[in-house]
């Protein structure tokens, strides 16, 4: 990789050796790991896995992995029937299939909403007694994007109509404040940036699903897109640059730790959703205030004394702090502020590189690649008769086995990004005029 110097000289990418490391990522460590899971009997994938992948704890079938595990088959299919990766797609997506029916099936209560978590042969429960079933909005979301992916690769309209009836659901509870984000719920009094960030996702997916289709409404979803996207921007985004996780709703709420900590992986990961979407649109000032908060994100959650991206931080930097509030969700963010975990890491990689093939800023490469040498020296499982990464670490980079969200091993972030990243180096992308003033080249095939 080369990169520019203050002058604006053009840059390049070896895209060819970059394409090869990923897509071994994929089909040696990830694939493997994730098609042994799958419930042939039933449909959908286990996802249980003790932090080392060696150990199934659980058959337990939570509705957000399963979601995100359809989406992954049908972009996989998708890939492989593009000759990005090897695979038979019609096996790949005979199980996207089997997951989607098993979904329709068993995750859809008599509301319409889905329930958080199933059993292996789909019933559900409460994942905590008297909690009710349908505990996370962001359940259905992951289901849409989902039936929605696997409807736009696999030319299924039944399906396609499916996501948008619970697409309209979640629209319906998000208009009168019922969005539920257990298993860490966020107290009154603030609004969340996560919240918005996932919606614009599905509306992504879901308007590009409709496309396909010739469906009219994939015109109005596109532009609530680009509207929730412009909103996140202007909304969330502090005066330092970075974002607000919880914006506190009354100024007594200001000093407090909820309102004053940052999340630095959901900052990148919304930043890749915003700066898809400006390209969408052709919005170049978008691209490149996206950018800003991108890379602010990575400097503001960097460890500088083991390397990697803290779980949580201080919009100051550093450890989170400020007058106590109570409750599950803040509590996390004291006990865990200080994990690498694997998803922040993969998301940087592909926020990075999208970053950078659309402005030919070199400070989009350098935090690639300061990413990709901590990530690659961190989380990938040294035991390749088991592959996929060890995705839970501690401050040092060690193993540690607990609990971050969900107690799954989680299928999505790794494999997504590198599905990303393999798309972006076959794009010929002709990138804006940087801040710096000048062109660089497109992205070398």
């Amino acid at each position: 990789m080369r990169c520019p110097g203050r002058d604006g000289e053009s840059v390049t990418l070896a895209t060819e050796s970059l394409a090869r490391t990923y897509r071994e990522v994929i089909e040696r460590d990830l694939m493997p790991f994730w098609l042994r899971a799958i419930d042939e009997v039933r449909g959908g994938v286990f996802t249980c896995f003790d932090n080392s992948g060696a150990t199934l704890v659980s058959t337990d079938k939570y509705t957000w992995s399963q979601g995100r595990f359809v989406w992954l088959l049908a972009r996989l299919a998708e890939a492989a029937t593009d000759g990005r990766v090897t695979a038979d797609p019609d096996t790949l997506l005979e199980h996207a299939r089997r997951a989607v029916n098993f979904l329709v099936a068993h995750a859809f209560t008599s509301h319409g909403h889905c329930a958080f978590v199933l059993t292996a042969d789909g019933t559900p429960f409460e994942p905590v007694a008297g909690s009710g079933l349908e505990t996370s909005t962001s359940a259905d979301c992951f289901v849409v994007m989902g039936l929605a992916e696997y409807a736009r690769v696999a030319r299924d309209e039944d399906v396609a109509k499916r996501a948008i009836v619970a697409y309209e659901s979640i629209i319906a509870r998000l208009g009168r404040g019922e969005f539920r984000t257990e298993p860490y719920p966020f107290p009154p009094g603030y609004e969340a940036f996560s919240v918005p960030m996932l919606v614009l996702n599905v509306e992504q997916t879901l308007g590009r699903c409709l496309h396909t289709f010739g469906d009219a409404r994939a015109a109005e979803i596109l532009d609530r897109a680009a509207a929730r996207a412009r909103h996140l921007l202007n909304r969330f985004v502090i005066p330092s640059g970075i974002t607000a996780e919880l914006l506190p709703l009354d100024v007594h709420l200001e000093s407090t730790l909820l309102a004053r900590h940052f999340n630095p992986g959901h900052a990148i990961e919304c930043m890749w959703f915003i700066l898809q979407e400006a390209r969408r649109v052709n919005d170049g000032a978008m691209i490149l205030r996206a950018q800003s908060v991108l890379l602010a994100a990575i400097e503001s959650g960097w460890d500088e004394t083991h390397g990697g991206l803290l779980r949580f931080v201080d919009r100051a930097g550093g450890r989170p702090w400020g007058e106590p509030s109570g409750g599950r969700y803040e509590q996390l963010v004291v006990d865990t502020w200080d994990l690498k975990l694997w998803w922040p890491h993969s998301e940087s990689l592909y926020a990075t590189l999208l970053a950078f093939s659309l402005t030919r800023d070199a400070r989009a490469l350098q935090a690639y690649e300061r990413v990709h040498d901590y990530t690659f020296g961190t989380f990938p499982n040294p035991d390749r008769t088991i592959g996929e990464w060890i995705q839970i670490r501690d401050r040092a980079g060690d193993p540690l086995e607990r609990v971050v969200a969900l107690p799954v091993k989680d299928p999505f972030h790794i494999l997504r990004n590198a599905l990303l990243i393999l798309e972006l180096l076959e794009e010929s992308v002709t990138p804006i005029r940087s801040e710096r003033g000048g062109h660089g080249d497109a992205v070398h095939r």
